[in-house]
């Protein structure tokens, strides 16, 4: 089922400069003490936001992007992973819990799967060269699985296995579920046929994969692979209550030749 676009958001942040020669991810992140699974969230709300409402500047993280320019609107913030590698997240600027979040199904909610694939660049930038979009993949884990209680879109490359597993399998994904074996792992693989996410909302698709996936969002791991189909760009969109997304995807980016 492919949705409509959803309202964009007002961007009125931007990221922080850097010389050409800088890993973005080696920048401090801030991390409040004893901060534990609440992290996240403390980082953006209270460093990002604050920051950039206040100096124009994102610090610690690369972008802030606001609906407006009150510090408590909606929006969102992309932040260097601190285990470092090509690894970014996309974290909603208010106070959100993962994917079982009932505001993810919002029609009016930002498309925040699309804002994450347009962060893509950030890689490039990190592996210090063009990386294609077959070799790019966004995840947002299970509740279980999950090491902080704000929600997050994990930003990186895909494991080199999993990119030969999704390439074998792409001409087989339709715009029906089936199942696909990915790296050893079964999930529900559906065939996305737009190049830039913006008319699709990957959490409701999700949602009307069954009723059990409907009622319990939490137990549902997802993830969103670039593809290039025959037919054009697209993206191939896995779920399951399998191995948690974020184990498909690899932070020193291998498959595009970053090297570690």
């Amino acid at each position: 089922m492919i949705v409509a676009a959803m309202t964009p958001i007002l961007a009125v942040g931007t990221e922080k400069s850097h010389d050409p020669a800088e890993k973005p991810a080696e920048k401090s992140t801030d991390l409040p003490p004893n901060a534990g699974r609440d992290a996240l969230r403390q980082i953006v709300q209270d460093h990002c936001v604050v920051n950039w409402t206040q100096h124009q500047d994102p610090a610690p993280c690369e972008r802030v992007f606001l609906a407006n320019a009150r510090s408590d609107s909606s929006g969102y913030a992309v932040l260097a992973d601190r285990k470092g590698g090509a690894h970014y997240l996309l974290i909603p600027t208010q106070t959100m819990a993962g994917i079982e979040s009932a505001e993810l199904l919002d029609p009016d909610a930002p498309n925040f799967f699309g804002e994450a694939w347009q962060a893509r660049d950030l890689i490039a930038k990190f592996v210090g060269h063009e990386v294609p979009r077959t070799a790019i993949a966004l995840a947002v884990n299970t509740a279980h699985a999950r090491s902080q209680n704000q929600f997050h879109i994990h930003i990186e490359c895909l494991r080199p296995d999993v990119f030969d597993s999704l390439h074998t399998a792409a001409e087989l994904v339709t715009e029906s579920w089936s199942p696909v074996n990915v790296a050893g792992s079964t999930y529900q693989a559906l065939r996305i046929m737009n190049a830039s996410l913006g008319s699709s909302n990957p959490f409701e698709l999700v949602s009307n994969l069954n009723s059990d996936a409907k009622h319990h969002m939490g137990n549902y791991t997802l993830v969103v692979a670039g593809m290039q189909f025959k037919d054009g760009p697209g993206f191939i969109l896995l779920t399951g209550t399998g191995p948690t997304g974020e184990l498909l995807l690899d932070s020193t980016c291998t498959v595009a030749g970053g090297g570690g």
